[in-house]
């Protein structure tokens, strides 16, 4: 059994169909990314699996549980945490407070602690600023503190939007180098991410995504190598 299961996923903003059918899977401990151009469905994937869109029609099974009509708190504590694009932090909150809030669907104070010094593993920049307002933080610490934040629930599914947009390429770099550790660490992640090349090299496999349908599928290594995949997203050809 797969650890997320999408099967014939359709949604739709009112007339406009976002997704048309599309169905793929992560395995446990994989890195699975969505690519495509904008439109295409990317992000309206991941709301769908967090339980913020209801789909028109098809299912999303998470280890054998249908999500399509659940909460987004009860998704959260099954185990799955998505981190927005554009980060939405909340920049009046301290870095300290801005985690506690990903763990809102804990009560283990100790365990919750033991959370935040496994997210400061990770983001030791974090820990230096902890008492510092999120706002104030540069682009790639708040980045890094939405993704901090999105562990603290403890999950064994991180959905990722976006996570290197607006950043540097010397901070990109080190942005997936984060996440090629958190997935070595046991978490499986679902990836969406304009940056092709990059989500290709640390993704075990992908889905390119058009106008709401998979186009492509395969070991992201077959899709870096594919023309197709280099011609329209990651400007060779």
């Amino acid at each position: 059994m797969a650890l997320l299961d999408v099967s014939d996923l359709h949604v739709a903003y009112g007339a406009i169909k976002a997704l048309q059918g599309i169905t793929f899977t992560i395995g446990e401990g994989e890195i699975v990314t969505l690519i495509g151009a904008n439109g295409a469905g990317k992000s309206t994937s991941l709301r769908t699996i967090s339980g913020l869109l209801r789909p028109v029609q098809g299912s999303v099974c998470f280890r054998g549980v249908d999500l399509t009509r659940m909460s987004v708190d009860k998704i959260v504590k099954l185990g799955i945490s998505q981190v927005p694009e554009g980060r939405q932090i909340f920049p009046k909150l301290t870095v300290r407070e801005n985690l506690e809030m990903g763990a809102f669907t804990r009560r283990d104070r100790n365990e919750i602690n033991d959370s935040m010094e496994r997210v400061f593993s990770s983001f030791p920049r974090l820990k230096e600023r902890l008492h510092q307002l999120g706002g104030t933080l540069s682009g790639g610490e708040q980045q890094m503190l939405a993704i901090g934040r999105g562990l603290m629930s403890r999950p064994t599914l991180l959905l990722l939007d976006e996570p290197s947009m607006g950043l540097a390429p010397i901070l990109v770099e080190e942005i997936f180098s984060i996440i090629s550790q958190i997935n070595s660490e046991g978490v499986s992640i679902l990836l969406v991410e304009q940056n092709a090349a990059m989500a290709l090299s640390v993704a075990h496999r992908g889905y390119v995504l058009e106008t709401g349908k998979v186009a492509l599928q395969g070991d992201a290594s077959a899709l870096l190598a594919n023309p197709q995949v280099q011609e329209a997203y990651l400007g060779e050809g």
